[in-house]
């Protein structure tokens, strides 16, 4: 694939304004499918399941078979509605979309088109710096996700050169909220930031409604990228391109950035835009073609002859909208005056996606310091060494657990990051970890006494240095007892000791 010419970001935005708009699906995790009965499993019971085997005869769409709507999908899309500040519809309608998804087996997608659950909404969203900014929502519109094709035989894993295509139908059915925004305008040089923050607002909505595990990395929430840029002073919206299902904020941010720059250049040089899908490459920062972007005309969409109009009673609305949680951004500035967090400390628990996770580790007995320590720290790092996410490797109440134990003495941070590694491997609680290891830390005074008495007897020369008033030479005593000891003492302890043996 050729390298596309790209323009300085700076430059590009002197000559042209960006107007942005996003595409979010969400996926939603209701018991079943949205038309069928099939099982819909959390994530990981789902990717850990053998292909084509959480699906039924709607799924696959064979002759016969006739679609149910899911109630609580219904239920789950006016509360998100609702988040979004969108007016819920009356009636709703679903309708067929008709493309070609090999791995549709109906060949159509049921979705909604000009009938949607929700419309008309805002959504506040919070820069890094806390600007707040407001993107506008066209609507919110229920439908059915597609399977999943793999491509085998390449060098790659793209279709391009595979030398076939196997198709798991697990995931065809599962409900989705699809999420439309308004053009964007006035985002400037913080276009690609904007991106990176409406997404993330996104994923905390949905995950505050409980209604969405709402993982990029594992396709919950996916985002698609509208980018298109006007000559500076031009009222006529540019060509937009459309990046498809870009599975991180970060890369979201990525994506922007590197449009605006590829756009610009081919403008610059008297090109034009072709209206297309574009795929974004991680391992490059770039995007490639994908197939032209579609009209609403080309799908030929009619209304869904075996479903009736949604038709929500307002008491159901009601009741949806005050069981609505307190709005993210009002929820995490609370959180931050609470815990006492600087912006920075903050933003690291933010970026991590682990508000939720250090909030509940706190109502466990934790402290907000010793909370954000674990999450940001020891449990990410070990979740990046194994390409997982930190909120599913270990339960808020044994981290309050574990830093109890630390509290207390029975641990130092050292013994302490044993102990975790114990608890994710799934050697039990803290406390049987601690006690099936032997980890916990050695407070008889006798048992450090002697350890410290032979090595001061080994280093007589250190010995001499700390009676010279040297106490900085007790460092090395000090290593020699904690190696002595396993590791399985206090070393602040052991300082106390060594200085009170070297004087007598």
């Amino acid at each position: 694939m050729a390298t596309a010419k790209l323009m300085d970001f700076d430059k590009a935005l002197e000559l042209f304004e960006p107007v942005l708009g996003f595409e979010v699906h969400v996926e939603l995790n209701t018991r079943t499918k949205m038309f069928s009965d099939a099982p819909n499993p959390a994530n990981d019971e789902f990717h850990g399941a053998e292909p084509n085997t959480l699906i039924a005869p709607v799924d696959l769409g064979l002759p016969g078979s006739l679609p149910v709507v899911n109630a609580t999908a219904v239920r789950s899309s006016i509360s998100l509605g609702l988040a979004l500040g969108c007016s819920i519809a009356e009636s709703s309608r679903f309708a067929r979309k008709n493309y070609f998804y090999p791995d549709l087996g109906k060949n159509y997608q049921i979705s909604q088109y000009d009938e949607p659950i929700a419309f008309e909404g805002s959504v506040e969203v919070e820069l890094e710096d806390g600007t707040l900014v407001t993107i506008p929502v066209e609507r919110a519109h229920m439908e059915e996700d597609a399977g999943k094709l793999t491509h085998m035989g390449g060098a790659t894993g793209r279709i391009q050169g595979a030398e076939y295509s196997l198709v798991d139908y697990n995931r065809a059915g599962v409900p989705l909220v699809e999420i439309v925004t308004k053009p964007i305008f006035g985002a400037e040089h913080r276009a690609p930031e904007y991106a990176k923050a409406y997404i993330a607002a996104i994923r905390d909505i949905v995950r505050g409604l409980r209604i969405s595990e709402a993982r990029l990395e594992r396709g919950n929430l996916r985002c698609d990228a509208n980018v298109s840029l006007r000559p500076r002073g031009q009222e006529k919206l540019g060509t937009r391109t459309e990046t498809k299902n870009v599975n991180s904020m970060r890369s979201v941010e990525r994506a922007v950035r590197y449009e605006i720059q590829r756009q610009a250049a081919i403008l610059a040089d008297g090109g034009t835009i072709i209206q297309e899908t574009r795929h974004w490459h991680e391992d490059t920062g770039t995007t490639s073609p994908g197939r032209p972007k579609s009209d609403a005309d080309d799908y030929r969409y009619f209304p869904e002859p075996d479903l009736l109009p949604v038709q929500p009673s307002r008491e159901l609305v009601e009741e949806l909208r005050a069981a609505l949680p307190e709005q993210p951004v009002a929820r995490r500035r609370r959180l931050k005056a609470d815990w006492g967090f600087t912006d920075l400390e903050f933003q690291d628990v933010r970026n991590g996606g682990l508000i939720d996770e250090v909030e509940a580790t706190i109502a466990a007995g934790a402290a907000p310091a010793a909370a954000r320590k674990w999450w940001t720290g020891e449990i990410t790092r070990i979740a990046n060494a194994q390409d997982r996410d930190a909120a599913g490797l270990v339960s808020p109440s044994d981290v309050a657990a574990l830093q109890g134990l630390v509290d207390a003495g029975t641990l130092t941070d050292k013994l302490a990051r044993q102990v975790l590694e114990g608890v994710i491997a799934g050697e039990g609680s803290p406390q049987q970890v601690v006690d099936s290891r032997g980890l916990a830390v050695v407070s008889d005074d006798g048992a450090l006494i002697a350890a410290i008495d032979d090595a001061l007897a080994a280093q007589p020369d250190v010995l001499a240095k700390i009676k010279d008033g040297k106490v900085q030479a007790a460092g090395a005593v000090i290593g020699a007892v904690m190696k002595a000891m396993k590791g399985q003492a206090d070393a602040a302890r052991v300082r106390e000791l060594v200085l009170e043996r070297a004087a007598q």
